[in-house]
């Protein structure tokens, strides 16, 4: 099947129905296979001892948020370029989804800065902007209830979350281009990651659960809103058709 066939709801749907369980299994797997090595295979840190392994959650939490405004920007060329039929779907449930993992983000952050930093939380860049990336999801969930039109409201969401990928750049690079608190990258960088495989291994797993656990999320929020717009379609037709008879 081609991916533009899955423009088509019905066939987005038939697919979801197929998808979601294997997508929810491997989750499962994931997870455990992460949560043991994290528990019972990384070891503790010699500096910050059990703290270290809030990096388990605390980075999936960072990189999804980011990927989750990531794919909304895809879909908002979707939906003011290419006019795709699923792109503002795409682009509303996965709002939620990367405020929570956001969310998500800030807690285990502030958590991981207490022992470290002896604070939970400072105005560092990278802290800043990851907060004003959760104040935005806020907004554009804020923006889709405010707004009665699916179709003005997808369109005005198109071009906030266009505007504020500009954020997305600013927060990765926040630590290169500002003296921050926050360490520099440590896992993708040139010449290597600087985590040692012990700490590396258990957290690429955790990054893969948490992926996959993104993934189950989102393709069952979509399946639920285009199920959600049919609802509200079929109401309309009947109350339209109750006042022409």
């Amino acid at each position: 099947m081609e991916w533009i066939a899955l423009a088509n709801p019905s066939r987005f749907l038939a697919l979801a129905e197929r998808l979601l369980p294997w997508l929810a299994a491997a989750t499962a797997l994931a997870f455990a296979a992460g949560l043991y090595a994290a528990f019972f295979v990384a070891p503790e840190d010699y500096q910050q001892g059990a703290t270290v392994r809030i990096i388990f959650i605390h980075v999936p939490g960072a990189w999804l948020g980011m990927l989750g405004w990531a794919i909304m920007s895809v879909a908002a060329l979707g939906t003011l370029v290419w006019r795709h039929p699923l792109a503002d779907v795409a682009l509303k449930t996965a709002a939620p989804i990367g405020a929570a993992f956001t969310f998500v983000c800030l807690v285990t952050g502030a958590l991981w800065g207490r022992p470290m930093w002896g604070t939970y939380w400072v105005w560092d860049a990278r802290l800043t902007s990851v907060l004003v990336l959760f104040l935005m999801y806020l907004g554009l969930i804020a923006l889709w209830r405010a707004i009665e039109d699916p179709a003005r409201a997808a369109r005005a969401a198109a071009v906030l979350t266009l505007v504020g990928a500009v954020n997305l750049p600013i927060i990765k690079f926040s630590v290169d281009w500002w003296s921050t608190l926050h360490q520099p990258a440590s896992v993708f960088r040139v010449g290597g990651s600087t985590i040692h495989p012990a700490i590396l291994a258990p957290l690429l797993v955790m990054a893969l659960a948490f992926t996959l656990l993104f993934a189950t999320l989102y393709v069952s929020a979509m399946r639920n809103e285009i199920l959600r717009r049919r609802v509200r379609t079929l109401r309309l037709l009947q109350v339209h058709a109750a006042q022409g008879a």
